[in-house]
Protein backbone atom coordinates (compact mmCIF):
# COMPACT_ATOMS: atom_id res chain seq x y z
CA UNK A 1 0.00 0.00 0.00
CA UNK A 2 1.10 3.46 -0.85
CA UNK A 3 2.05 5.72 1.58
CA UNK A 4 2.10 9.80 1.78
CA UNK A 5 5.82 11.41 2.15
CA UNK A 6 4.51 13.23 6.04
CA UNK A 7 3.58 9.52 6.93
CA UNK A 8 7.31 7.89 5.80
CA UNK A 9 8.97 11.03 6.93
CA UNK A 10 7.15 10.10 10.46
CA UNK A 11 7.86 6.11 10.26
CA UNK A 12 11.67 6.76 9.59
CA UNK A 13 11.67 8.37 13.14
CA UNK A 14 10.70 5.76 15.00
CA UNK A 15 13.40 2.61 14.97
CA UNK A 16 11.54 -0.59 14.02
CA UNK A 17 10.98 -3.61 16.44
CA UNK A 18 11.90 -1.24 19.56
CA UNK A 19 10.14 -0.78 22.81
CA UNK A 20 10.76 2.87 24.13
CA UNK A 21 10.66 4.37 27.54
CA UNK A 22 6.95 5.98 28.34
CA UNK A 23 8.65 9.46 28.26
CA UNK A 24 10.69 9.46 25.24
CA UNK A 25 7.82 7.45 23.13
CA UNK A 26 5.52 10.09 23.98
CA UNK A 27 7.65 12.89 22.36
CA UNK A 28 7.86 10.21 19.45
CA UNK A 29 4.09 10.22 19.05
CA UNK A 30 3.79 14.41 19.62
CA UNK A 31 6.63 14.90 17.29
CA UNK A 32 5.47 12.49 14.27
CA UNK A 33 1.53 14.08 14.20
CA UNK A 34 2.09 16.42 11.65
CA UNK A 35 -1.47 16.24 10.13
CA UNK A 36 -2.80 19.85 9.56
CA UNK A 37 -5.31 19.37 12.06
CA UNK A 38 -5.29 18.15 15.79
CA UNK A 39 -4.55 15.08 16.29
CA UNK A 40 -5.71 12.22 19.21
CA UNK A 41 -3.44 10.46 20.56
CA UNK A 42 -4.31 7.20 20.80
CA UNK A 43 -3.35 3.72 23.08
CA UNK A 44 -3.25 -0.04 22.23
CA UNK A 45 -3.49 -2.24 25.05
CA UNK A 46 -3.13 -6.41 24.10
CA UNK A 47 -4.18 -8.18 27.26
CA UNK A 48 -3.47 -11.60 28.15
CA UNK A 49 -6.97 -12.77 28.43
CA UNK A 50 -9.77 -14.79 26.34
CA UNK A 51 -12.48 -12.07 25.40
CA UNK A 52 -14.81 -15.49 24.30
CA UNK A 53 -15.11 -16.52 27.67
CA UNK A 54 -17.34 -14.49 29.90
CA UNK A 55 -15.31 -14.45 33.10
CA UNK A 56 -12.24 -12.96 31.00
CA UNK A 57 -14.34 -10.35 29.46
CA UNK A 58 -12.68 -7.01 30.43
CA UNK A 59 -14.84 -3.63 29.99
CA UNK A 60 -15.60 -0.37 32.02
CA UNK A 61 -15.45 3.34 31.64
CA UNK A 62 -12.74 5.35 33.40
CA UNK A 63 -12.80 9.50 33.70
CA UNK A 64 -9.16 10.49 32.92
CA UNK A 65 -7.78 13.43 35.02
CA UNK A 66 -7.02 15.77 32.01
CA UNK A 67 -9.64 14.44 29.26
CA UNK A 68 -9.58 13.86 25.93
CA UNK A 69 -9.74 16.78 24.62
CA UNK A 70 -12.02 16.13 22.41
CA UNK A 71 -16.16 18.03 22.62
CA UNK A 72 -18.55 14.77 23.17
CA UNK A 73 -22.15 15.29 22.43
CA UNK A 74 -23.94 14.03 25.03
CA UNK A 75 -27.74 12.53 24.55
CA UNK A 76 -29.95 12.07 27.85
CA UNK A 77 -33.45 9.87 28.01
CA UNK A 78 -34.73 11.03 31.21
CA UNK A 79 -38.00 13.42 31.94
CA UNK A 80 -39.19 15.69 34.50
CA UNK A 81 -36.65 16.68 37.10
CA UNK A 82 -33.74 14.16 35.74
CA UNK A 83 -34.10 15.97 32.98
CA UNK A 84 -34.25 19.12 33.79
CA UNK A 85 -30.76 18.01 36.17
CA UNK A 86 -28.92 16.81 33.06
CA UNK A 87 -29.72 20.27 30.67
CA UNK A 88 -28.42 22.28 33.59
CA UNK A 89 -24.95 19.80 34.01
CA UNK A 90 -24.53 20.55 29.93
CA UNK A 91 -26.10 17.59 27.96
CA UNK A 92 -26.90 18.52 24.45
CA UNK A 93 -30.16 16.83 23.54
CA UNK A 94 -32.24 15.89 26.11
CA UNK A 95 -35.84 14.10 26.12
CA UNK A 96 -38.10 11.02 26.28
CA UNK A 97 -40.61 9.56 24.05
CA UNK A 98 -39.93 12.34 21.53
CA UNK A 99 -36.22 11.15 21.48
CA UNK A 100 -36.66 7.87 21.22
CA UNK A 101 -39.12 8.16 18.33
CA UNK A 102 -36.75 10.74 16.50
CA UNK A 103 -33.73 7.96 16.66
CA UNK A 104 -36.43 5.39 15.92
CA UNK A 105 -37.91 7.25 12.58
CA UNK A 106 -35.04 9.12 11.49
CA UNK A 107 -32.22 7.06 12.62
CA UNK A 108 -30.79 9.90 13.92
CA UNK A 109 -27.22 9.34 15.72
CA UNK A 110 -25.68 12.95 15.76
CA UNK A 111 -24.19 11.94 19.45
CA UNK A 112 -21.05 10.89 20.61
CA UNK A 113 -22.71 9.20 24.17
CA UNK A 114 -26.15 8.34 25.65
CA UNK A 115 -27.27 8.20 29.17
CA UNK A 116 -30.34 7.10 30.41
CA UNK A 117 -32.51 6.78 33.85
CA UNK A 118 -33.05 3.18 35.09
CA UNK A 119 -36.60 4.35 34.60
CA UNK A 120 -36.37 5.05 30.96
CA UNK A 121 -34.09 1.98 30.27
CA UNK A 122 -37.61 -0.43 29.21
CA UNK A 123 -38.41 2.08 26.57
CA UNK A 124 -34.95 2.88 25.69
CA UNK A 125 -34.21 -0.71 25.01
CA UNK A 126 -36.42 -0.90 21.53
CA UNK A 127 -33.31 1.46 20.26
CA UNK A 128 -30.45 -2.18 20.73
CA UNK A 129 -30.60 -2.27 17.00
CA UNK A 130 -29.53 1.24 16.35
CA UNK A 131 -27.39 1.92 19.54
CA UNK A 132 -25.81 -1.04 19.72
CA UNK A 133 -23.80 -1.39 16.90
CA UNK A 134 -22.71 1.97 17.19
CA UNK A 135 -21.96 1.64 20.65
CA UNK A 136 -24.18 3.75 21.86
CA UNK A 137 -26.49 1.94 23.83
CA UNK A 138 -26.61 3.20 27.59
CA UNK A 139 -24.77 0.44 29.60
CA UNK A 140 -24.92 0.33 33.19
CA UNK A 141 -21.23 -1.33 33.17
CA UNK A 142 -20.47 2.41 31.83
CA UNK A 143 -22.05 4.46 34.22
CA UNK A 144 -24.24 5.43 31.11
CA UNK A 145 -27.67 3.64 33.23
CA UNK A 146 -27.97 5.65 36.12
CA UNK A 147 -30.76 6.62 39.12
CA UNK A 148 -32.97 9.51 39.14
CA UNK A 149 -29.70 11.41 40.99
CA UNK A 150 -26.99 10.38 39.05
CA UNK A 151 -27.66 12.23 36.12
CA UNK A 152 -26.02 15.86 36.61
CA UNK A 153 -22.87 13.65 37.62
CA UNK A 154 -22.81 11.36 34.51
CA UNK A 155 -23.54 13.88 32.48
CA UNK A 156 -20.23 16.23 33.77
CA UNK A 157 -17.85 13.23 33.47
CA UNK A 158 -18.80 12.02 30.15
CA UNK A 159 -18.78 15.84 28.83
CA UNK A 160 -15.26 15.94 30.88
CA UNK A 161 -13.50 13.07 29.40
CA UNK A 162 -14.63 9.67 30.63
CA UNK A 163 -13.44 6.53 28.44
CA UNK A 164 -15.21 4.04 27.85
CA UNK A 165 -13.42 0.48 26.97
CA UNK A 166 -14.00 -3.48 26.05
CA UNK A 167 -11.94 -5.43 25.18
CA UNK A 168 -11.82 -6.97 20.93
CA UNK A 169 -11.67 -10.40 20.14
CA UNK A 170 -7.90 -10.58 19.59
CA UNK A 171 -7.49 -9.20 23.18
CA UNK A 172 -7.01 -5.65 22.56
CA UNK A 173 -8.52 -2.35 24.17
CA UNK A 174 -8.19 0.62 22.19
CA UNK A 175 -9.14 4.15 23.78
CA UNK A 176 -7.67 7.80 23.08
CA UNK A 177 -6.32 9.61 25.85
CA UNK A 178 -5.69 12.92 24.70
CA UNK A 179 -4.79 15.50 21.68
CA UNK A 180 -1.17 15.96 20.41
CA UNK A 181 -1.10 19.45 21.55
CA UNK A 182 -1.72 18.58 24.98
CA UNK A 183 1.09 19.07 27.40
CA UNK A 184 2.86 15.33 27.79
CA UNK A 185 2.78 15.40 31.31
CA UNK A 186 -1.38 15.19 30.43
CA UNK A 187 -1.08 12.71 28.72
CA UNK A 188 1.49 10.61 30.48
CA UNK A 189 -1.47 11.00 33.54
CA UNK A 190 -4.15 9.95 31.58
CA UNK A 191 -2.34 6.81 30.30
CA UNK A 192 -1.52 5.95 33.14
CA UNK A 193 -4.88 6.11 34.63
CA UNK A 194 -6.23 4.23 32.25
CA UNK A 195 -3.58 1.72 32.35
CA UNK A 196 -4.34 1.47 36.52
CA UNK A 197 -7.75 1.04 35.87
CA UNK A 198 -7.20 -2.02 33.26
CA UNK A 199 -5.15 -3.55 35.98
CA UNK A 200 -7.52 -3.46 39.02
CA UNK A 201 -10.25 -4.79 36.14
CA UNK A 202 -8.00 -8.08 35.71
CA UNK A 203 -10.10 -10.97 35.77
CA UNK A 204 -9.01 -13.89 38.45
CA UNK A 205 -9.24 -16.73 36.11
CA UNK A 206 -6.50 -14.67 33.52
CA UNK A 207 -3.41 -17.04 33.70
CA UNK A 208 -0.09 -15.31 32.77
CA UNK A 209 1.05 -12.25 31.62
CA UNK A 210 -1.53 -10.04 31.82
CA UNK A 211 -0.19 -6.44 30.01
CA UNK A 212 1.37 -8.26 27.30
CA UNK A 213 2.23 -4.96 25.03
CA UNK A 214 1.53 -1.25 24.77
CA UNK A 215 1.48 0.75 21.76
CA UNK A 216 0.70 4.34 21.66
CA UNK A 217 0.15 6.30 18.04
CA UNK A 218 -1.62 9.76 16.68
CA UNK A 219 -4.64 9.56 14.43
CA UNK A 220 -2.32 9.66 11.04
CA UNK A 221 1.13 8.85 12.81
CA UNK A 222 2.80 5.48 13.25
CA UNK A 223 2.74 2.98 16.59
CA UNK A 224 5.45 3.76 18.97
CA UNK A 225 5.30 0.51 20.60
CA UNK A 226 6.57 0.54 24.88
CA UNK A 227 7.94 -1.86 27.06
CA UNK A 228 4.26 -3.20 28.92
CA UNK A 229 6.67 -4.12 32.43
CA UNK A 230 7.65 -0.42 32.87
CA UNK A 231 4.26 0.73 31.80
CA UNK A 232 2.56 -1.62 34.33
CA UNK A 233 4.91 -0.78 36.77
CA UNK A 234 4.62 2.95 36.11
CA UNK A 235 0.63 2.28 36.40
CA UNK A 236 1.11 0.55 39.53
CA UNK A 237 3.07 3.31 41.03
CA UNK A 238 0.66 5.99 40.20
CA UNK A 239 -2.62 4.75 41.49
Amino acid sequence: MAVGKRYRAAREQVQEGAKYPLEEALELVRNTATAKFDESVDLAVRLGVNPRQADQMVRGAVSLPHGTGKTVRVVVFAEGEAAKAAEEAGADFVGADDLIAKIQGEGWVDFDKAIAVRTMMAKVGRLGRILGPRSLMPNPKTGTVVGLDGVAQAVREVKGGRVDFRVERAGIIHASIGKANMDSEKIRENMLTLVGTLLRLKPSSAKGTYIKSVALSSTMGPGVRLDPNEVARLANDYR
